[in-house]
């Protein structure tokens, strides 16, 4: 069994009124962290930006919109193709507004991603070592 997952995906990212850019998003999966999935946005070679998302949340974003905070996500249809609309909201920016960035993803692809977790280790299986996590913050690791 593997015990890693990973998936690149070339999506568009805009900022701002700017119109789309391709970069790339690697998708990673470990069930070491059975409720996250990594995303890390490059482009030539650089790292845009890391989020660890939640799972349950991405594949949700693919129904309906979900997320309240600094992570929104939504499907959202382009002509005939079926898109994961993501909002990332960061850092707050001199003018008092905050950095933000939004990524359109293929559905597909990140739902066969996610199935492919979902197989790795399905929902309500996670094994969440909250014995060792509790012994590291008191440790002030």
């Amino acid at each position: 069994m593997n015990s890693f997952l990973h998936k690149s995906l070339v999506v568009e990212v805009q900022a701002g009124v700017t119109d789309r850019c391709p970069v790339l998003a690697h998708l990673s999966y470990t069930p070491a962290d059975p409720f996250a999935v990594t995303v890390v946005f490059s482009h030539d070679g650089r790292v845009l930006a890391r989020w660890q998302l939640d799972r349950e949340m991405l594949l949700e974003g693919l129904m309906r919109p979900v997320g309240i905070g600094d992570v929104r996500l939504r499907p959202e249809s382009r002509g005939a193709a079926r898109e994961l609309r993501m909002e990332f909201f960061g850092e707050a920016r001199a003018d008092g507004g905050r950095h933000h960035a939004v990524v359109f993803a293929w559905a597909e692809a990140v739902g066969e991603f996610l199935a492919e977790t979902r197989r790795m280790v399905p929902p309500g299986c996670e094994d969440v070592r909250v014995d060792h996590f509790l012994a590291d913050i008191l440790a002030g690791s």
